[in-house]
């Protein structure tokens, strides 16, 4: 079978950094996050981000699934066991240093963060490392790991089955989630550990809902590399229904449509955790209408610091939760008090201190982090190097015992040409 050539897309590197850009400014304790907490309707970086590492997985693995599927899900599942490994590490110093700071000084926002943690210490620890308890802020990276490792499972039905109905199943899941799935299976191993955590404490994510989005971009990315995507444009009619369903919830979002047409009026329908129909309806439109201005938004993002942040996004989210902790952390004694229930925030210049720091330090990993793949790559291509001098030493060798009449270049004998090597054939 003739599979495309795959070429080099840094446009979704780019928005996979946008996202993490996006991403620390609304988890970051100050103003940026009253204005960028979904702005442009009910889409967020979230699921920006799930969805873009779904697509690369998906276009990156496909062709081998095909070739090799033991190879890929090893790869797969190692990838997943780092992210893991991580998440671990991460846990690891918020049950330690940043619990004790906590409990030392008093401060609010990490105490309400780490509020289960701290009344059951053996239940969370127990819980965290089986992914069952997620604290706030730290439950992506449990996500992240758990469709990975399905990944390989979802890429092979893919290839036997069909997408369609992979797609179809997907959508069933996501359609149970909305009645009370997740509840079930909560209760069921609640049941089975022994665990006694609560269902909010598992994360805010529901796995079950979001899941859709992930198998959805491990579908396009695996389409865009098994077949070239079309660059005909989808009729017109499509692109402004698109965009009009964008504008009406953009409305919605900022209360501009009167009291029936809100937010808390509509609840779970746009609920961002549930992944609820109105807000997947929402997504779906922004899809269309990105897709619609793909080839002016590819200049836009495609910028050095989205593009170095996203090729290292691990180790770039990981970094962006220690300076949210940081934030939360200085809170106390320099807060914008603002109403009774809102967040508080810092202002000032510890607001601007915390970001240019915060910032200077994502980009700092990333360089670090780029600085080693291309030494890995100096070093890998070295080793080729010197693997293709020996072949060609060897090569060399066997043409000094060819027989003369090969030298002067008159046509061997059939029985006088010697044997190609098995490793060229």
């Amino acid at each position: 079978m003739h599979l495309p050539r795959l070429e080099r897309r840094p446009e979704l590197d780019a928005l996979r950094g946008l996202f993490l850009v996006w991403m620390t400014l609304t988890h970051l304790p100050t103003r940026f996050s009253d204005y960028l907490n979904q702005p442009i309707g009910f889409v967020s970086s979230a699921e920006g981000f799930v969805f873009i590492s779904a697509l690369l997985v998906g276009r990156l693995s496909i062709h081998e699934m095909m070739a090799d599927p033991s190879k890929v899900r090893l790869k797969l599942w190692k990838r997943s066991l780092k992210i893991y490994a991580y998440h671990l590490l991460m846990l690891g110093l918020v049950f330690t240093v940043a619990a004790a700071f906590a409990v030392h000084t008093h401060r609010a926002a990490l105490n309400h963060l780490l509020n289960f943690y701290l009344a059951h210490p053996f239940e969370a620890i127990v819980g965290s490392v089986l992914l069952l308890y997620c604290p706030p802020l730290l439950d992506i990276l449990p996500m992240y790991v758990a469709f990975l490792f399905l990944t390989p499972m979802l890429m092979s039905a893919g290839v036997r089955i069909g997408w369609r109905r992979v797609l179809a199943i997907s959508g069933l899941v996501w359609l149970l989630a909305q009645f009370g799935l997740r509840d079930m299976v909560h209760n069921w191993v609640v049941h089975v550990t022994h665990l006694q955590i609560p269902l909010q404490e598992t994360g805010a994510f529901n796995l079950f809902a979001w899941q859709a989005i992930w198998v959805v971009g491990l579908w396009i990315g695996a389409r865009s590399a098994l077949h070239a995507l079309p660059r005909r444009e989808f009729p017109g009619w499509v692109a402004g229904l698109a965009t009009g369903a964008c504008l009406f919830f953009i409305g919605i979002r900022h209360g501009w449509l009167g009291p029936y047409l809100t937010q808390p009026a509509l609840g779970l329908q746009l609920d961002k955790w549930q992944l609820g129909p109105l807000r997947l309806l929402n997504l779906t439109a922004f899809t269309f209408v990105v897709y619609w201005l793909r080839q002016h938004l590819v200049h836009l993002v495609s910028i050095q610091p989205f593009l170095i942040l996203g090729k290292a996004s691990l180790r770039v989210f990981c970094a962006h939760i220690f300076f949210v902790f940081v934030g939360l952390a200085l809170l106390v004694g320099d807060v914008d008090g603002g109403a009774p229930g809102e967040i508080e925030q810092l202002h000032g210049f510890t607001a601007l201190g915390l970001l240019v720091v915060t910032f200077v330090a994502l980009m700092w990993v990333a360089r670090n982090e780029a600085r080693k793949a291309r030494a890995e790559r100096d070093k890998r291509k070295a080793m080729e190097s010197k693997t293709d001098a020996a072949l060609g030493a060897t090569s060399s060798s066997h043409d000094a015992q060819e027989p003369e009449d090969t030298k002067t270049g008159s046509e061997p004998h059939p029985a006088d040409t010697p044997m190609m090597p098995a490793s060229s054939q």
